[in-house]
């Protein structure tokens, strides 16, 4: 494959001075993943390959690009604009995921500003071979569409779950989805391989950075988190769970 390399200088290595890989386990609710092997070969085929350091900004909110970027490896976050100036984070995608495709199917400027969080490696498609491949390949048409409605699905469930609660059972909420969806699993816990600031959780949870920062805190004092350089861990699944959801 055609490799179009970052900008940015120095060798492109992960967390742990880790290289590129070029083969990929993608999990099967991805995109990728739900995919055969020869639709998603068809899916790639008319892309190039792209690699990016940490903390690149690939697609920008207001921005009027309109490729879309097949995630291969790697983390990115999406962010949007607030009213008063603030970054809220919006989703995290990984490895099989599809980012950008909003732009491509309606033509329309950037809803959001997409960043890596470390590696990142990539297919990048234009909108042309993008519209081409869901019109001539119905699996990757349909393929398409479920991810969009998974993501409009997960958004609504962020918005139901948060009806009531308190910021300390929020932030357990949004801990354990991003452990279970994005983390690496880890005896009784999970750890959580990309950097996401108190900020960025405070936006997550519609509450103010203070009462995050004592929620977090406190989860800290339990035991049940704990926190290092760009990485967050789950001491223990179960105990965050409770704290979640807790029996009435």
């Amino acid at each position: 494959m055609d490799v179009e390399r970052s900008s940015q200088r120095g060798p492109q290595r992960g967390p742990a001075g880790r290289r590129p890989r070029e083969v990929w386990a993608w999990p099967h609710t991805s995109l990728l993943g739900g995919l055969g092997a020869d639709a998603r070969e068809q899916l790639l085929a008319p892309g190039v390959t792209v690699r990016y350091t940490a903390d690149r900004i690939l697609m920008r909110e207001a921005d009027p690009t309109d490729f879309v970027l097949i995630l291969l490896d790697g983390v990115v976050k999406a962010t949007g604009r607030t009213e008063d100036g603030r970054d809220a984070l919006l989703a995290v995608r990984m490895g099989g995921d599809l980012v950008g495709e909003l732009a491509a199917m309606d033509a329309r400027p950037r809803s959001a500003t997409v960043t890596t969080c470390g590696l990142v490696t990539a297919r990048r498609v234009t909108r042309a071979d993008f519209l081409d491949r869901m019109r001539r390949f119905p699996r990757i048409g349909e393929a398409v569409n479920r991810s969009v409605v998974a993501k409009l699905r997960t958004a609504n469930t962020h918005r139901i779950n948060f009806t009531g609660c308190d910021v300390a059972t929020r932030l357990a909420r949004i801990l354990q989805h991003l452990a279970l969806t994005y983390g690496e699993r880890t005896g009784k816990g999970a750890v959580i391989h990309w950097p996401i600031t108190q900020p960025e959780l405070a936006t997550l949870c519609g509450a103010a950075e203070p009462s995050v920062h004592k929620a977090l805190r406190r989860l800290r004092e339990q035991g049940v988190v704990s926190t290092g350089y760009r990485t967050i861990r789950i001491e223990d699944l179960s105990r965050l769970h409770r704290i979640a959801y807790p029996e009435p």
